[in-house]
């Protein structure tokens, strides 16, 4: 059974860091790409960041770039979203998704397997 499984979210004080973990189970990880996005409330889910398998190549939202980092650790069989200097306006439901194939797309509905995500509140 196809499952990906995010964990590492909490609540944390702007400036703050937090790293997020997505977890892959009845797959091998490492041949697909894996992507990252967020949900806040009343807004549309938004992509954060994406890494590839084929070549390793990342991508980020501009509002998120130069301060969160995507990686992967095959052997844990797992994709790592650290975040820091967070703000409030990165408040959101997180999730992992993958679009079954080994590179990244722009095009969410390209995702076809998710996780439950992981809450992230930043807030003084």
């Amino acid at each position: 059974q196809v499952q990906l499984v995010e964990s590492g979210g909490d609540l944390v004080q702007p400036g703050g860091s937090l790293r997020l973990s997505c977890k892959a189970h009845g797959f091998t990880l490492e041949y697909y790409a894996i992507g990252w996005f967020r949900q806040a409330p009343g807004k549309e889910r938004e992509g954060v960041s994406c890494i590839s398998s084929s070549d390793g190549s990342t991508y980020y939202a501009d509002s998120v770039k130069g301060r969160f980092t995507i990686s992967r650790d095959n052997a844990k069989n797992t994709v790592y979203l650290q975040m820091n200097s967070l703000k409030s306006e990165d408040t959101a439901v997180y999730y992992c998704a993958t679009p079954g194939a080994p590179g990244c797309s722009v095009n969410i509905v390209e995702y076809n397997y998710w996780g439950q995500g992981t809450g992230v509140t930043v807030s003084s």
